[in-house]
């Protein structure tokens, strides 16, 4: 067992306060099993802050509080002298005591920490981490990339058109002519969120245009895809790094024309955080053939992208051809979709030691590979001078 963990959370992204939700859940349930826990929150400005309270969840919900100005609380930074192999953030000042990492438990959502960027200090310092590594984790973060790559694995996936902010401004007849080729209604999306931010339903050219500036007002890229009209939503997580397990598959009731962050976060405590029970239905309503399919669709998904550690695999189930569309990847599930994981059978406790021994893992296999390679290139130079072209 590791000596500390750092539970990781917050950050610069729209998705800031779900991920605040998913880190408390995480850290109690870590405390429940003894380890030593350090929780790690980056503000939305982008400081980093430790200490006492922010295993709290009352610290970040109490109006009139900002958590840079709580006395409990400091601004650290990591130290990159000491840090190798383990994580060392000291407090500023001249007195500033260290505090050490030996384990990262990321629980970001959306950018700047779910897809691949903290992922990367963690892997440039050498420290183990849970969940998906660099490229499945930046890929996955991208609809618009998962979805190329569902195309090219052979996935079945829905029809899409993705372009960014310039294409649209410059070429805005060009692109919306690509997108009348697909069938209506089409779903709008800003390529890189999650929790259904930015997303909305085109019925026609005119609502078109609205949903497209709605989603570049959150993103830089945009994907618009077809719509599946008799649809259920069907999710199935996935946990593992060679060996793989697929958990029940979730059925998700709504209301509006999507799954919308209300539906999933708000309304009744929540269906993504397993509150909501009325607007889930666990095991889905499919038969079994149709069950066991998109479940080893989801390991295929899973292992396309190259996740690790755990993830979840959205589909798309047209209730009236019986057909099925892998739709999205979330390489960390909000409040790591535990409800699902205990339905399938595999309680809280048992998940967070199954991830953290898969980051273990992860990481001394990582160990196990040669990164360095003999050259003569450098002493094949010597007394050569590296010559410069000058621009006219």
């Amino acid at each position: 067992m590791n000596n500390t963990i750092g539970v990781f959370f917050g950050s610069r992204s729209p998705e800031h306060d779900v991920s605040i939700i998913t880190a408390q859940l995480i850290i109690s349930g870590l405390k429940g099993l003894e380890y030593n826990v350090v929780p790690v929150y980056i503000t939305k400005q982008g400081k980093w802050m430790l200490g006492e309270g922010l295993d709290n969840l009352k610290q970040f919900t109490e109006d009139g509080k900002k958590i840079d100005e709580q006395k409990n609380l400091s601004e650290y930074f990591l130290d990159m002298e000491e840090s190798f192999g383990k994580l060392v953030f000291k407090k500023k000042g001249l007195m500033g005591k260290s505090v050490e990492i030996d384990l990262a438990f990321p629980a970001f959502h959306g950018s700047y920490g779910e897809d691949g960027t903290i992922q990367g200090m963690f892997e440039m310092l050498g420290v183990p981490y849970v969940g998906c590594n660099v490229p499945a984790s930046a890929i996955a973060m991208d609809k618009a990339f998962t979805k190329q790559i569902m195309l090219a694995s052979g996935i079945p996936t829905t029809k899409f058109v993705v372009f960014e902010k310039q294409d649209w401004e410059t070429n805005r007849e060009i692109e919306t002519q690509r997108i009348r080729e697909l069938a209506w209604p089409v779903f709008v999306k800003p390529v890189h969120l999650g929790s259904s931010i930015g997303i909305g339903k085109a019925r026609d050219e005119k609502e078109l245009q609205q949903k497209v500036e709605v989603a570049f007002y959150y993103d830089n890229k945009v994907l618009v895809e077809e719509a599946v009209n008799e649809i259920m939503d069907v999710t199935c997580c996935v946990i593992g790094n060679e060996t793989l397990t697929a958990s029940l598959l979730q059925e998700s009731l709504y209301n509006k024309d999507m799954f919308d962050f209300d539906e999933k976060y708000l309304k009744d405590g929540g269906a993504q955080t397993g509150n909501a029970q009325n607007s889930l239905v666990i095991p889905a309503r499919l038969d079994e053939q149709a069950t066991t399919a998109i479940q080893d669709c989801a390991k295929q998904v899973y292992k396309a992208l190259g996740c690790s550690g755990i993830a979840r695999v959205d589909f798309l189930f047209d209730k009236q051809s019986k057909k099925f569309f892998a739709n999205e990847v979330n390489p960390l599930p909000g409040t790591l979709y535990h409800h699902l994981w205990k339905a399938s059978g595999l309680e809280f406790p048992e998940l967070l030691r199954k991830l953290i021994s898969f980051a273990e893992e992860k990481a001394k296999e990582k160990k196990e590979i040669n990164y360095t390679f003999e050259s003569s290139l450098l002493t094949s130079l010597k007394g050569s001078k590296i010559k410069s072209t000058k621009l006219n």
